[in-house]
């Protein structure tokens, strides 16, 4: 008889899924779902709301990335009023998204990635967490919750609360810092620039240990998506939308208010959450990766420095395009350095404590507009339409975590297939745990 294998809760992800595996009575791999299982109805409750509520409102969607939200939805609310804050101002909001990448980076590799690879994805799942890799590696536990808190403690002084920021405003920016907090902060990120050394050094023995697994477990062609600048890996500002086929030509590079013409929604009958696609080519066969993966596919470049030999060591290793799922750990760290080289050159600009970050005198007009901003898991898009009082009447939402929801149902497929039907898990070479239980 044919059986489901079945999953619930999925952890190790915001909010609430379940994974389904359909076998036939020969064990062979007929289907897998991935379904998210909880409605949010943040579209509908925006509407009737001002705009510059909305801005507070939105960062509740998510309680890990709520500065990306934060960041997406101003954005949009500018673009509507056709606004353009000061530039101090915009290099503050530059400065707050790369403080969430850093500590929302730092927290899922430790927490969440880690474990697996360090204790062995074999070892009883009670061992597989965080907890063990503190208790057995002090060291390396004391240095992550460091380094986690040196991008959460910036998100803190630049959003005005440590989740769910509140400074983003129409027309600029609440507050502005002073020197002796953007002081405090430099000693700290160079601290961090430590640290993020640190973690590369444990991200190149993960990969050499597991290489075999990376390359071979989960690995799938699909398109990818993510925001450059002329070809430079950027989460934050002047950007375009990157779309990659998966014979790693780039095939859009559109302007965010054009996403439309892009980007299209297909509703899964086993899921709430929408399963999003490369509109041109059309579903399935334009579902995509986005996050570290797929940002790091569609950049021709990284913009700083250490990241750039990051980058190449990567792709040295796994090539570009890069299919092997798993990668996403390694293309985390890679991000991860730019994010505190970038914070770094910020906090050395005389603009990010200038005082002029605020325009005055604001006036509402009728109008849409879209504000696109990478967040750690992957493009975030906010489009709001304003009526000439400043309230919105329509809201278009597409969150960082649906974008990749189609690949993430397709990589369980593509290993179930593999572990029922190959028994590619006999066949793998895995290392020595570094961390016995």
């Amino acid at each position: 008889m044919s059986k489901e294998i079945i999953i619930e809760p999925a952890t190790r992800l915001e909010g609430h899924a379940k994974i389904t595996i359909k076998l036939d009575k020969n064990n062979k791999v007929e289907d897998a779902h991935f379904s998210v299982t909880l409605t949010r109805f943040f579209e509908k409750f925006l509407e009737g709301r001002l705009m510059e509520r909305v801005v507070r409102i939105t960062p509740r969607i998510c309680g890990i990335c709520p500065e990306a939200h934060h960041l997406a939805s101003i954005s949009a609310v500018e673009a509507a009023w056709d606004i353009t804050p000061p530039t101090p101002a915009l290099k503050l909001r530059d400065l707050m998204a790369q403080a969430k990448q850093i500590s929302s980076h730092a927290l899922h590799f430790y927490a969440l990635a880690a474990p697996d690879f360090l204790v062995g994805p074999l070892a009883e799942p009670q061992y597989r967490n965080v907890v063990t890799v503190i208790k057995n590696l002090p060291d390396a536990g004391k240095k992550a919750i460091e380094f986690m808190r040196i991008g959460q403690d910036l998100c803190f002084l630049l959003g005005g609360r440590a989740i769910h920021p509140v400074t983003c405003v129409p027309g600029g920016q609440a507050k502005s810092i002073t020197e002796e907090e953007r002081d405090e902060q430099l000693k700290r990120i160079e601290r961090a620039l430590e640290l993020a050394q640190f973690t590369v050094d444990i991200t190149k023995k993960v990969v050499n240990d597991y290489l075999d697994v990376i390359t071979k477990l989960g690995v799938f062609d699909s398109y990818y998506l993510g925001l450059a600048n002329e070809g430079v890996h950027t989460i934050f500002g002047d950007a375009t939308v990157r779309v990659m086929s998966p014979d790693g030509k780039i095939v859009s590079d559109f302007p965010k208010k054009d996403y439309l013409d892009y980007i299209a929604e297909h509703v899964a009958p086993h899921s709430y959450a929408t399963h999003i696609f490369y509109k041109p080519v059309g579903y399935p066969d334009g579902i995509w990766r986005a996050g570290p993966l797929g940002r790091i596919n569609v950049a021709d470049k990284m913009e700083t420095p250490l990241a750039q030999e990051a980058l190449k060591e990567f792709r040295d290793a796994v090539g570009r395009p890069c299919t092997a799922t798993l990668a996403y750990n390694w293309a985390r760290i890679v991000e991860l350095v730019q994010a505190v080289e970038k914070a770094k050159i910020l906090l050395e600009d005389p603009d990010i404590v200038s005082k002029d970050v605020k325009l005055a005198d604001l006036e509402p007009k009728e109008g849409d507009g879209v504000g696109i901003v990478e967040a750690p898991r992957g493009l975030l898009i906010h489009h709001y339409w304003s009526d000439d009082k400043g309230i919105c009447k329509k809201a278009n939402l597409i969150v960082a975590t649906n974008h990749n929801i189609a690949t993430v149902e397709k990589s369980f497929l593509v290993t179930a297939k593999q572990i029922f039907e190959d028994k590619i898990h006999e066949k793998l070479k895995l290392p020595e745990p570094m961390i016995k239980t």
